[in-house]
């Protein structure tokens, strides 16, 4: 009897161990936050197309330097418009859905950025 308890909690100990190297770890930890910086400077802005990967759910801050203020439309699900003034802004979203997203400037006519959602 004492053989088959000890047996059997070695195997429960054993299969703890097991499932807790089974699970899925997301790439990124939705708790951090990514920073995009982004620059409007005499009718241009900077990035201008990259792609940037974040995690579903994850906290993104994009820090707006401007000379004058504008608006950044976000084309997620719901589509968010984020007004900025001319100096420095700090926007804060999160994207909850995976795929790719455009952040841009109608004003220019540009992507800014595409956030890589996984």
């Amino acid at each position: 009897m004492r053989r088959m308890m000890a047996a059997t909690a070695v195997l429960v100990s054993t299969l703890g161990l097991v499932s807790g190297c089974g699970e899925d770890t997301p790439a990124t930890d939705a708790g951090d936050i990514e920073t995009i910086e982004i620059t409007f400077e005499n009718g241009t802005v900077t990035p201008n197309g990259e792609r940037v990967e974040v995690g579903t759910g994850q906290p993104v801050d994009l820090v707006v330097r401007a000379d004058e203020s504008g608006e950044i439309h976000v084309h997620s699900e719901p589509e968010q418009e984020f007004p900025y003034a001319a100096g420095t802004t700090t926007l804060k979203l999160q994207i909850d859905q995976p795929g790719v997203v455009d952040v841009e400037s109608h004003d220019l006519e540009q992507v800014i950025v595409q956030l890589e959602v996984s």
